[in-house]
């Protein structure tokens, strides 16, 4: 089985190259690139998995007598990898790269989201869209005048709070939202506040009394929204613990 796998492995980078050497023009430049991207998400994976070699310093005695100013430093070079660690997993936190409940969601388009607005004396203008879906709008949110708002997000269609499901409590709580952070299908729809299956949104847990491991109280959470909230008629999510 392991021979048959290297095998085809050889195979398959022959006929890569094979390709490579064999395209012209713009398809080989695209064909190029795809490999180069691959290349280095490769390098990366392997960095990632290779074992960091950690300098830690001997537990010798400790000398009587003064130190000099260039051997202090020496015993805390271990401490400044873990604080380095520590900054990268906060980073991490901070993205948002957590497992989400729903890692794949089916792609909307603009057609299914947006509805043209027929507008002007004789209706030929279409410059305006209407959104379909549910929508998220902050509290100082100020509506342009109507005759020039490209986007219109009906007040029907507009939630303020969401059912979440706490993983690990199995207990539902209805909480209000503070924003949408990232809804998968488009940029746009993240910044229209545009909610659909699969959207990451910030939900306000002060309700809840959770506890980080300072000791303050947490405000804002992250939770993936897991039904279709325009055929429901809520929201209804899953908190990202």
């Amino acid at each position: 089985w392991y021979q048959r796998r290297v095998r085809e492995a050889v195979v398959s980078t022959q006929s890569t190259g094979s390709k490579a050497k064999k395209l012209h023009g713009l398809k080989a430049k695209l064909y190029n690139k795809k490999r180069h991207s691959e290349k280095i998400q490769m390098k990366k994976t392997l960095k990632m998995h290779e074992e960091k070699q950690t300098k830690t310093h001997d537990s010798e005695p400790v000398q009587e007598g003064a130190v000099p100013a260039y051997l202090l430093d020496r015993e805390t070079e271990s401490r400044a990898k873990i604080l380095s660690n520590m900054v990268k997993q906060k980073r991490k936190e901070k993205a948002g790269k957590w497992a989400v409940p729903i890692p794949k969601v089916k792609q909307m388009g603009e057609d299914e989201v947006f509805k043209v607005m027929q507008t002007g004396k004789r209706k030929k203008k279409a410059w305006k869209r209407m959104v379909t879906k549910v929508t998220y709008v902050g509290e100082d949110f100020t509506r342009k005048p109507p005759k020039y708002e490209r986007f219109i997000r009906p007040m029907a269609l507009r939630f303020k709070k969401a059912h979440v499901t706490h993983p690990e409590l199995k207990a539902t709580f209805c909480l209000p939202m503070i924003g949408v952070k990232k809804n998968p299908n488009s940029p746009m729809y993240t910044q229209l506040g545009v909610i659909t299956k699969g959207t990451v949104i910030e939900v306000n847990v002060s309700e809840l009394g959770l506890v980080t491991t300072g000791g303050k109280v947490v405000w804002g959470k992250y939770a993936q929204v897991t039904n279709h909230p325009e055929n429901d008629g809520c929201i209804n999510a899953v908190l990202l613990v």
